[in-house]
């Protein structure tokens, strides 16, 4: 018969039972959903941000906290869970609230078991942009996580991400190992990896789960599964049309490329001379100017209009003649 268990065995293998939920918990949080990436709308400049202590854009604080925990924005004081006692008073505001997160940077209620567990299973204790690397403190919006890899995006990133997240690293889906086919797909190292060569000894696979990629960890998916795409280059041999007779599209590429240039040269050759043409107008018109100005002098050279302001005699000098 197998021995009992005693008291203190049993305590530790529930406490490692709990311990191992939290994790399991911690990995499965829908950040959309918590409380400490609720929606927050500022009471002072009205701009929409991530739940904070503090508004991101004017550093007000707001006149009805929430919980970054429970969610909740009034204590009730139903049972005795709370650190500050106030029996018969509902407590709002800052009376409500008893620690600011330093991951998430909001509120947390005085009610113990907030306190006491918020910091160890908050989602945003890690959260950095993939894309643009910034961090909760660095911007004002909202914390989401990819569909497909699981990483922490921005609220300004997370759209164009997520359309290209599916995109291999390569340009075949074959095993970055091997020659052969790539069954399994890592969406965070977008590589692609064989039966034989999914298998690692550092991550071990876990009873009723897919195998871990060998290089960072992150649970693989089957690529029949997914909308997987190769990367496509647009740039070398690749731009040209491929022709039989060359060399996998060379030919043809060096053929547009001479032809580039002497169609570029053909293109200067033809501006310079219609530079060279508008000059020769442009003196062709200033002679012709200057003769028709000669011709006008010799025309009013022999014309007395007697005496005018212009000439330097007024109407009182003609008077006194």
């Amino acid at each position: 018969m197998p021995k009992k268990k005693t008291g203190a065995r049993k305590k530790a293998e529930n406490r490692r039972e709990r311990e191992k939920q939290i994790r399991a918990s911690r990995a499965n949080i829908d950040l959309a959903k918590h409380p400490c990436n609720a929606s927050m709308e500022c009471d002072k400049c009205q701009r929409r941000q991530k739940n904070r202590a503090f508004c991101y854009f004017c550093n007000s604080v707001q006149k009805l906290p929430i919980c970054a925990q429970c969610g909740k924005t009034k204590c009730m004081m139903k049972s005795s869970d709370c650190v500050i006692k106030h029996a018969g008073v509902y407590s709002t505001g800052l009376a409500m609230v008893g620690a600011i997160c330093d991951f998430c940077e909001a509120w947390v209620c005085h009610g113990r078991k907030c306190l006491s567990t918020h910091a160890c299973m908050c989602p945003l204790a890690d959260a950095e942009c993939i894309e643009c690397e910034r961090s909760v403190w660095d911007h004002g919006g909202r914390i989401f996580a990819c569909s497909f890899c699981h990483d922490f995006l921005c609220e300004d990133d997370q759209f164009e991400h997520q359309a290209s997240c599916q995109v291999l690293e390569a340009e075949t889906f074959k095993c970055v190992s091997c020659n052969r086919l790539g069954q399994h797909s890592c969406l965070r190292c977008k590589a692609c990896f064989c039966d034989d060569h999914v298998r690692s000894k550092v991550f071990k696979q876990e009873k009723g789960k897919k195998p871990p990629c060998p290089k960072c960890g992150h649970e693989t998916q089957q690529t029949k599964d997914l909308s997987m795409s190769t990367r496509s280059l647009k740039f070398g041999r690749q731009t040209g049309g491929e022709d039989a007779d060359g060399a996998s599209g060379y030919d043809a590429y060096w053929k547009n490329l001479s032809s580039s240039k002497t169609g570029d040269a053909g293109d200067r050759e033809d501006e310079y001379d219609e530079c060279e043409a508008e000059d020769d107008d442009e003196d062709e018109n200033d002679e012709r100017g200057k003769d028709s100005d000669s011709e006008a002098t010799d025309v009013f050279s022999n014309l007395n209009l007697g005496r005018t302001y212009a000439s330097g005699y007024a109407h009182y000098e003609e008077s006194e003649d």
